[in-house]
């Protein structure tokens, strides 16, 4: 069988000419629109003529079965029973090439949140094939829930579990490799990402957004955006809620609310953001939702103030390691550009305030 040879199909109706060979076992068969159809070179047959029929194909199918097995069983084969063989081409998609993927939690009754079981999905949303391994840690071993191979531009169903099994997913980890199939591709690095999972938020609706993959409202986490990999902070717990609670010595401010005179003008506002002054209780918080509550305590305290070009706040928030400290800064940043901010006077605050100026 070479270049140029006239072929028909053995286990469908059609045939062609031989355009190529795809490996030693897959043949191109360009039919008479000059689509190159890959097939197994065991389903085509090599014909002087352009029958096509079904007597003819049958008959050459019984022939080459015979040839194959040295026997004249199964003469009543038909060939519909035969497995069909050929797979289209992966379609890739514009923009595709850079690396996407991410880490998707579905409520399977999403109107019944106290008692609904959860789906888990990895979503390859790239132009590469993703060989992945999913798993779970528990201290420091980690089990292996799941691993296989994503087509490109798709999701893949992994797991199922209910609230019961929460407690075990606290830090979940995904390897995976991206590649291409019998093409060229760009050398893309290993992936390697773990991430921290709050079981509280499982129980909270908002958790749960519109998103481009599910039909539903589902819970997705990045663990790759645009070949930028997801590298999630992480931190002492112990330590932040300590700081958040108030309750390291050096982060205690040598005064908490300094006396200024309240027909000044220019007296700064003062906001004490630790959670003790805040909140009545803490409990069943965790520290994330802890620093977001002072986050969003922030951002009111700024918006409601910022039509007052020149007003000075000060947001006590201490010392400790430094994590709602920086949160602020990156609000500040990113947030409200406008505004300005230095360390707040030592003398009245100590070391753990920040001021704020509005402009």
């Amino acid at each position: 069988m070479k270049i140029g040879d006239k072929v028909r199909f053995i286990s469908s109706v059609g045939g062609g000419k031989i355009a190529g060979f795809q490996s030693n076992n897959i043949v191109l068969v360009e039919d008479e629109d000059g689509f190159q159809i890959p097939t197994p070179a065991n389903d085509v047959v090599v014909v002087n003529d352009d029958d096509y029929s079904i007597s003819r194909m049958v008959s050459q199918k019984q022939q080459q079965k015979k040839a194959y097995n040295n026997d004249d069983e199964d003469e009543d084969y038909d060939p519909a029973d035969r497995p069909v063989t050929f797979k289209a081409p992966v379609e890739e998609r514009k923009g595709g090439d850079k690396l996407s993927a991410y880490l998707a939690f579905v409520p399977m009754s999403p109107k019944e949140m106290t008692s609904t079981r959860f789906e888990t999905y990895i979503v390859n949303d790239s132009n590469y094939f993703l060989h992945y391994s999913y798993m779970t840690a528990e201290g420091n071993n980690w089990t292996l829930r799941s691993t296989g191979e994503i087509e490109p531009n798709t999701k893949i169903y992994i797991e199922e579990f209910g609230r019961e099994d929460l407690n075990n997913y606290n830090r979940v980890a995904v390897q995976a490799i991206a590649y291409k199939r019998e093409k060229a591709f760009l050398l893309k690095p290993a992936l390697d990402v773990q991430l921290r999972l709050d079981p509280v938020k499982f129980y909270k609706l908002h958790t749960f957004q519109e998103n481009d993959f599910f039909e539903q409202k589902a819970y997705v986490l990045t663990l790759i955006e645009n070949d930028a990999e997801a590298r999630p902070l992480v931190v002492d717990a112990k330590r932040l809620k300590q700081e958040m609670m108030g309750k390291i010595a050096a982060d205690s401010p040598k005064s908490h609310a300094p006396k200024h005179d309240a027909n000044d003008p220019n007296a700064p506002i003062v906001v004490d953001l630790h959670a003790s002054e805040l909140l009545e209780t803490t409990s069943g918080m965790s520290s994330s939702d802890i620093l977001n509550y002072q986050l969003e305590h922030f951002r009111k305290t700024i918006k409601s103030h910022e039509k007052e070009k020149g007003r000075k706040i000060v947001f006590i928030h201490g010392k400790g390691e430094g994590i709602l400290r920086q949160a602020l800064i990156n609000e500040l940043r990113y947030r409200f550009k406008s505004c300005t901010y230095q360390d707040a006077s030592f003398q009245e605050y100590g070391y753990g305030a920040t001021q704020v100026t509005i402009r």
